[in-house]
């Protein structure tokens, strides 16, 4: 790990007007530090901003601040109640220590788990290294991208809660230096493209300062996360459901993946097939056949688009039932 200067400032002002790196509860940017991927010569320490409360806002929705941690925002009352699919989410990923230390803002901030992008000597990552080339397509990729993917990057996005946040329509509030704005979630990510180093839209120095989320579009919620072992593992596959069933009838859904995108994956295909129809398993299967139509696999990784389509239509049984 390469020396850095490290500071704290008390305030969000002080904190957008310090030029650095800004790191919470660090569990991903020093793991990327020690392995030489991160290199930052400053350290903006945010652990010390007013940032770390949950409040229900008058229209119904909730308030998140960016430095909540990830395990009190998965037993929170209000979240547990009205967000269920959230709870659930955060609860499946990672380990309770590392739950009890990440935080909003960092997971939103998650950087994907492609290991040529971890390791420094496995070979080329435009995502590391732009314009130098993107091993997994040609090497190890049984865990990458199906959807979203180009033929510069495949690397999976390996959030849990982000998915769940799709599903729910979240509301990101950054601040800068340049003053306040708020991005939706479907438009805060990036997708690869000719540029994969570009992951979403915060420009250099601003900060994510909260999440906010609508009402929830309906109670009947789900997130299944599809994995190679029962603990501490990132999804081969997951889908989060948020629907409004009455009368036995779809009437209003969103559908998101998540282990099989370049990014959080809302599919509003899937949307499209089920709003209005009977919540039957018919129904599921097609919803299911639409999200992942336009999947682009590789020889190691084609299983994923059947896994998701069986995911999707487990998740929507579950929520629906």
């Amino acid at each position: 790990m390469q020396n850095f200067t490290y500071s704290q400032p008390l305030s969000i002002d002080k904190a957008v007007a310090t030029s650095g790196r800004f790191i919470a509860g660090g569990t991903t940017l020093v793991d990327l530090m020690k392995l030489g991927v991160e290199t930052p010569a400053a350290l903006v320490d945010v652990t010390a901003l007013p940032l770390d409360q949950i409040e229900v806002l008058s229209n119904g929705g909730l308030r998140i601040g960016a430095m909540v941690r990830n395990s009190d925002l998965a037993h929170h009352p209000e979240v547990q109640k009205n967000y269920a699919v959230l709870s659930q989410a955060l609860l499946s990923g990672a380990s309770p220590q590392l739950r009890n230390m990440a935080t909003t803002g960092g997971n939103l901030l998650q950087r994907t788990r492609c290991p040529y992008f971890r390791d420094l000597t496995s070979g080329p990552c435009n995502k590391r290294n732009p314009g130098t080339g993107c091993s997994a397509i040609e090497g190890h990729h049984r865990t990458m991208a199906i959807l979203g993917v180009s033929e510069h990057c495949i690397a999976t996005h390996p959030s849990d809660m982000c998915v769940a946040m799709m599903a729910l329509e979240a509301t990101i509030v950054i601040e800068g230096a340049k003053g306040k704005r708020s991005v939706a979630i479907g438009e805060f990510y990036k997708l690869p493209g000719d540029t994969p180093h570009i992951e979403n839209v915060l420009e250099p120095g601003e900060l994510i300062t909260h999440v906010e989320l609508p009402p929830a579009a309906g109670k009947s919620q789900a997130y299944l996360k599809l994995r190679d072992r029962a603990s501490y593992e990132f999804a081969l596959a997951s889908a989060a459901i948020v629907a409004k069933v009455e009368g036995g009838h779809i009437r209003a859904v969103r559908v998101a993946m998540g282990g099989v995108g370049t990014r959080p994956w809302r599919s509003h295909e899937a949307e499209a097939v089920l709003t209005g129809k009977p919540a039957t398993p018919e129904h599921f299967k097609l919803a299911a056949e639409a999200a992942l139509k336009g999947a682009k696999t590789h020889p190691e990784n084609a299983f994923k688009a059947e896994l998701a389509r069986r995911g999707v239509v487990r998740a929507l049984k579950i929520a629906t039932a």
